[in-house]
């Protein structure tokens, strides 16, 4: 089966945890970039990529690339790319995003026209013919130009990946479903050990969580674009994917998942989206707030998104917030605590310096993921631990 370079990009600073899923998956990667990681891959990697990894964004099937410093250049290499081995003649194709950083052509309008007339040109070429009907399947195209250099790819999954289908009501600072996973997985935690979100929102870290422990792939209840790119990918292994990933499912699991928050609505949803992924039963949602976060057993797992005091009002209830983080997490011998917050002060209020700190762009805004680490738990007998 013919092989393909399959880009899938994720939030700057969580390359690493993208990779590991991918050699775990056991694909072999090929380049690792600031926000995005590329490996080989068949037909049916696409399916796999875009029903098993939790922490990409989308799956790019790359065309090709070359360097661009003027229009003409941009134009002559697109046109040279082979678009008839991935496009049939009635496909539906356009520039769905055009990005382009330290670069001389810079404009994303102006490329993504300059883009598609060269697509045309080729596809005329090769089709013989002067007028595409587009009735067919879609195909959009992502342009990005780093360095005034071109990489041209095809976008396999149409909406996001980090739309898993079970969030419909959010709160107001939500985390997306793909970060979530990629902080949760970059903590020691499993299955095993107790985890707790003091500030649960929308229920995206205990349900992530929870989806992790029980093995259910992220795209599994999703549909994706390229499944109706039957010219590359036949439809079977799209359901062969969905069957593996039934036989995976392990739901009778025993896990001690919390979340808590202070707004009983926002509960309320938690629990409706937990419901909608299929964990509802595996994670326990209650109206607390932080003041009263306790737990009588050792080990356990803080892992939260408070707030950040994005608006002016709620900037000085900040230090006294992350006060009572602190208090409460001491109350709680031996747990670990991960935080994720843009608010700079909070290892001081909280009264602790963390033991890493790792900056993560959350969009646009820079954020810490900050690390208090609790000691590990005795090794159980008979375990290689």
């Amino acid at each position: 089966m013919k092989t393909y370079e399959l880009t899938v990009p994720c939030h700057f600073g969580l390359e690493s945890v993208l990779k590991k899923e991918i050699y775990d998956l056991g694909y072999e990667i090929s380049e690792v970039e600031d926000g995005r990681v590329t490996f080989i891959g068949d037909a049916e990697a696409i399916c796999r990529a875009n029903i098993f990894l939790r922490t990409t964004e989308r799956v790019l099937l790359r065309v090709g690339k070359f360097k661009a410093e003027t229009f003409d250049e941009l134009f002559e290499g697109i046109k040279a790319l082979p678009w008839e081995e991935y496009i049939p003649e009635n496909g539906k194709f356009w520039v769905t995003k055009a990005s382009s950083i330290k670069s001389k052509l810079f404009s994303p309008s102006d490329i993504q026209s300059i883009v598609k007339k060269a697509m045309v040109e080729r596809l005329k070429q090769k089709y013989h013919t002067n007028w595409f009907e587009e009735s067919g399947a879609s195909y959009p195209v992502r342009i990005f130009l780093l360095k005034d250099e071109v990489m041209v790819a095809l976008d396999t999954s149409g909406e996001s990946l980090h739309k898993r289908g079970y969030r419909t009501l959010t709160s107001k600072a939500p985390i997306t479903e793909t970060l979530a996973a990629a902080l949760i997985m970059l903590t020691p935690w499993n299955k095993d050990r107790i985890l707790v979100d003091p500030f649960c929102g929308s229920g995206t870290f205990p349900i992530e969580a929870a989806m992790i422990a029980a093995n259910i792939a992220p795209g599994m209840n999703r549909s994706f674009l390229a499944e109706q790119w039957t010219n590359l990918i036949p439809r079977q292994l799209w359901y062969d994917t969905v069957n593996e990933a039934q036989e995976m499912l392990d739901t009778d699991i025993k896990v001690d998942i919390q979340g808590y928050d202070i707004d009983e609505e926002i509960v309320r949803a938690a629990r409706d989206n937990a419901k909608r992924a299929g964990v509802d039963g595996l994670i326990h949602f209650q109206q607390r707030p932080v003041s009263q976060l306790n737990h009588p057993k050792k080990y356990g797992f803080i892992i939260s998104n408070p707030p950040y005091g994005e608006r002016l009002e709620e900037k000085a209830a900040l230090p006294e917030l992350y006060r009572t983080i602190g208090e409460a997490y001491r109350r709680l011998d031996s747990w670990s605590m991960y935080l994720i917050t843009s608010y700079e002060n909070a290892p001081k209020d909280i009264g602790r310096k963390p033991d890493k700190n790792r900056k993560i762009y959350n969009g646009m805004l820079k954020t810490y993921f900050y690390q208090f680490m609790g000691p590990k738990p005795p090794k159980r007998k008979g375990t290689k631990e």
